[in-house]
């Protein structure tokens, strides 16, 4: 079922934020545990309206992810994502990436690309799911 009521728009957009939240403080139990529950909800990703936080690095962190989970549903990201530009600094979403050459490495040169394109770096397979 697609998102279509302004209810379940506004949900999908709180739900989103946490997913955002998450990511930012690097819980990636919860973050995968939100992305799989968002995705599962048959989400309309395309209908979602711009968050209001004006922090670029939970801008940055929403858009990279509305764009990648909308791309594995086979469907459009919003517009809005497309005004979000790169971060001042790069974001590695695996804290180790920092110490481990190697996955640092792996995750500059192969992060999904809505992730990289805005200096977010994590492994290239990302949020995927079995």
């Amino acid at each position: 079922m697609a998102l279509f009521t302004r209810q379940e728009i506004e949900e999908g957009l709180r739900r989103l934020g946490e997913i955002a939240q998450a990511a930012l403080v690097r819980d990636h139990l919860k973050l995968r545990s939100l992305a799989q529950d968002l995705t599962r909800s048959n989400i309309d990703f395309n209908r979602l309206p711009r968050p209001s936080t004006e922090d670029p690095r939970l801008l940055a962190i929403t858009a990279s992810l509305v764009e990648l989970l909308a791309t594995r549903q086979k469907q459009s990201p919003p517009a809005w994502t497309k005004e979000i530009g790169p971060l001042k600094e790069p974001f590695f979403m695996l804290e180790s990436a920092a110490s481990m050459k190697r996955l640092r490495t792996l995750c500059e040169t192969q992060s999904p690309e809505p992730m990289r394109k805005r200096l977010l770096y994590a492994p290239p397979h990302f949020l995927e799911f079995a």
